[in-house]
C-alpha cells in the first residue's frame, strides 16, 4: 500500500462546510484505507494500492460528485512528491513559510503557459513565481488573501486547475505521513 494525501480545493457543500467525519467515511467506503484529515479541512491522508496519482484524482473527483454533489478539484500526491514540493520550492525560508506556497496543479504547465502567466502577472503584482513538477511555487511575501494573484488568475493563464498550500503546512503533512 502507498500513502497519499488528497488536497481538495474547496470543502463547501451547498453553502455548508463538509464534515471531515463524512469525508473520512466516504474514503473508507471506497476502500481508501486509514483515511485521516490533517491540519485543516481539505487535506486527507489515505492508503491505497500503488497507482498514478492522476488516476486517484479522477476517482476522488467522482466520489465528491457522487456522494456529496460537489464539483471540486483535488490534487493527489505521494509523500515523496510532497517532500519534493517543499524541498524544491526556491522561496522556502525567505519570506516566512506561511507566505510561501506551492500550487498543486492538475497537469504540468508548458514553458509557454508559464511564460504567459509570468508576463501577465508582472502587470498585477510583485509576487515571485517558479515552476515545479506539476506545481507552481509562489512567494506572496504577504498574506495570500491580500494578493491580486488569485487562483482564478493562475488557472486561466495555465489552462487548468490547482490548489495551494503553504510550505509550513506541506512540511507538516510530510511528517504526518
Amino acid at each position: 500500500m502507498t500513502r497519499y494525501c488528497a488536497f481538495f480545493e474547496s470543502m463547501t457543500v451547498r453553502g455548508d462546510r463538509l464534515s471531515m467525519a463524512d469525508l473520512r467515511y466516504a474514503f473508507e467506503r471506497e476502500e481508501l484505507g486509514n483515511a485521516e484529515t490533517v491540519i485543516s479541512s481539505g487535506n486527507v491522508l489515505f492508503d491505497y494500492e500503488e497507482r498514478p496519482s492522476e488516476g486517484l484524482e479522477d476517482l476522488l473527483a467522482y466520489l465528491m460528485r457522487d456522494r456529496f454533489e460537489m464539483k471540486t478539484f483535488v490534487a493527489v500526491r505521494t509523500r515523496e512528491e510532497i517532500r519534493a514540493a517543499v524541498e524544491e520550492n526556491p522561496f522556502a525560508g525567505e519570506s516566512g513559510d506561511t507566505f510561501v506556497h506551492t500550487v498543486l496543479l492538475a497537469s504540468q504547465p508548458s514553458a509557454e503557459q508559464f511564460d504567459r502567466l509570468v508576463a501577465d502577472h508582472g502587470r498585477v503584482g510583485m509576487e515571485r513565481l517558479a515552476l515545479g513538477a506539476r506545481s507552481l511555487f509562489v512567494d506572496f511575501a504577504a498574506p495570500m488573501g491580500q494578493s491580486l494573484l488569485t487562483m482564478d488568475f493562475i488557472e486561466k493563464r495555465l489552462g487548468f486547475r490547482g490548489t495551494a498550500r503553504n510550505v509550513r503546512s506541506l512540511a507538516r503533512i510530510v511528517q504526518k505521513m
